[in-house]
């Protein structure tokens, strides 16, 4: 990188910070910090749903995969995305949406202490924290190795960097600010991703390479499975990210929740569908055609990407190119830095603090952007073990850890919103989370703690999530827990008919400032 490429960097970082103190402006209580005030338009939550679901990884981890096993990488990753907020967009969206328009609650796991009880809620919150930690830890890790690539920094250096520039911007303006930002950084990343499209069909002969590159690439570069990807694994991919995507990862949940009504909640979670299905193609198709450009270094070949741009694109470009690599990896962890502070805030914090139960406007806000801050500072810290044995590597640690635990602090979460699951309380929620843990831990780890090297990877992240699933279903029949609260409960967050209307959420919260249309949105995100 030369001073040009710097010039684009710093800018990038300069409007993320402004963006976020713009945003500060329209943030005046906890409901607005977390959840927009309920005033969100879908297509801004569809996009901000997209951008906060992947990181820097995908150039390295997934750039990884596409250089060795070709367009399995799509097939096996973003496709059952796309296939899973499909489903999730009439199934999952709108029932979360009202979560804040019926129940007025900020974080999503505030409904679950009358779901279910305190203990359950409090074992989903705590588990689900400390996996973030882990998870966000592994996309610093990724986007500073890029940046180490591209300018000679030290891991801790490209940590620090890219951790306080998102501080700044998320903890000031808080969902409105991540929504904003990663409206920009998809603009970026759309002229950044077409141009390194563009460039790489212009190095393999134009438009044609779409078609005839296939044959100079390595065999099986076309195969939809490959390698450890196999079919089994697609499948469960499929079941684990359908979960995952459409609320299993709180910050998810949050767009959904953001949106005025549960129509426009299952619009944004279509809009992010499509976005899955279309874009990672486009990004990917560089990284498949990279064997025949560039000759990775890293023996997972993480490095190929960004030795490709480095390589293939002028200076400013390359600026550009790498701003889309930040672009992906700031939304996702500022989003989550977000959701686990409204976790924290709402859920954890009350039921161990008596002054945390009575929080004004003003103390909740500092509350909410001190625990923003200690999450991001936790997981920067973490980033910098995150090649240590303990996490082995970044691809290990976002596919095998993240996916293989998400499913049991998923599972009481999301089905706890649907009316089929209504018998399952208390026990079968405890009982499910508790197994799937432990499956996850004896699934990939011997009683001393050294990691098992003989099973699938397919199994070790699917059996966590299956076990979680069979044991949540079986114990509710077994042992019903339904009650008349419960069953009342659920049935508000299943229909349409009577509540708080869309903006409940929003009217519930006191001395809120209203636009110059008296409407509360910010002017110019109207639909």
């Amino acid at each position: 990188m030369n001073s040009l490429d710097w010039a684009v960097l710093i800018g990038y970082f300069g409007v993320m910070v402004a963006i976020g103190l713009w945003s500060h402006r329209h943030v005046d209580d906890v409901s607005d910090f977390f959840t927009a005030g309920g005033r969100m338009p879908w297509w801004l939550s569809g996009i901000s749903h997209h951008m906060s679901g992947y990181s820097a990884v995908m150039f390295t981890g997934y750039a990884g995969i596409a250089y060795q096993y070709g367009v399995t990488s799509f097939v096996t990753w973003s496709l059952p995305i796309a296939i899973g907020i499909g489903i999730g967009a009439k199934l999952f969206a709108p029932r979360l949406n009202r979560l804040r328009s019926r129940l007025h609650v900020a974080s999503p796991l505030e409904y679950l202490k009358n779901r279910y009880n305190v203990p359950t809620q409090q074992a989903l919150a705590w588990s689900g924290l400390l996996l973030k930690i882990v998870d966000v830890g592994a996309k610093w890790a990724a986007i500073a190795t890029l940046l180490s690539v591209f300018t000679g920094m030290s891991l801790t250096q490209g940590i620090f960097i890219t951790g306080a520039i998102t501080a700044v911007y998320c903890t000031v303006g808080g969902l409105w600010a991540d929504a904003l930002t990663e409206l920009g950084q998809f603009v970026i990343q759309l002229f950044a991703g077409l141009t390194m499209l563009v460039i790489v069909l212009n190095e393999l002969g134009g438009l044609s390479a779409l078609w005839t590159v296939w044959d100079k690439l390595p065999e099986g570069h076309a195969e939809p499975t490959a390698g450890p990807y196999t079919v089994t694994f697609l499948l469960a991919y499929l079941f684990i990210k359908t979960f995952e995507y459409n609320g299993g990862m709180w910050n998810q949940a949050q767009r959904y929740m953001a949106t005025d009504s549960a129509r426009s909640a299952t619009r944004s979670a279509r809009l992010s569908a499509i976005l899955w299905l279309v874009w990672p193609a486009v990004l990917f198709f560089p990284m498949w055609a990279a064997p025949l450009l560039v000759e990775a270094k890293k023996p997972d070949a993480s490095d190929s990407y960004a030795l490709m741009t480095e390589q293939l694109l002028p200076h400013g470009l390359l600026g550009l190119v790498v701003v889309g690599f930040f672009s992906h990896t700031m939304a996702m962890c500022s989003s989550d830095a977000n959701s686990i502070s409204a976790v924290f805030t709402r859920d954890i914090a009350p039921v161990f603090s008596k002054a945390a139960r009575s929080w004004d406007n003003r103390a909740g806000l500092l509350a909410a952007r001190l625990s923003t801050l200690a999450f991001l500072a936790l997981s920067m810290a973490l980033a910098t073990q995150i090649n240590s044995p303990a996490f082995k590597d970044i691809i290990s640690v976002v596919i095998k850890w993240v996916a293989g635990l998400m499913g049991p602090i998923a599972i009481p979460f999301m089905l706890g919103l649907l009316r089929p699951f209504h018998r399952s309380g208390p026990t079968a929620a405890l009982t499910s989370w508790a197994a799937g843990l432990l499956a996850f831990y004896f699934t990939n780890y011997d009683l001393h703690g050294s990691v098992k090297t003989d099973v699938a990877l397919q199994y070790q992240v699917a059996l966590p999530l299956a076990i979680s699933l069979v044991l949540y279903v079986v114990v509710g029949l077994l042992k019903p827990e339904d009650t008349p609260e419960r069953d009342a409960l659920i049935e508000t967050i299943n229909s349409d008919a009577g509540g708080g209307g869309p903006r409940g959420g929003a009217a519930s919260v006191p001395g809120r400032r209203t636009g110059a249309d008296g409407t509360g949105v910010p002017e110019g995100l109207k639909d």
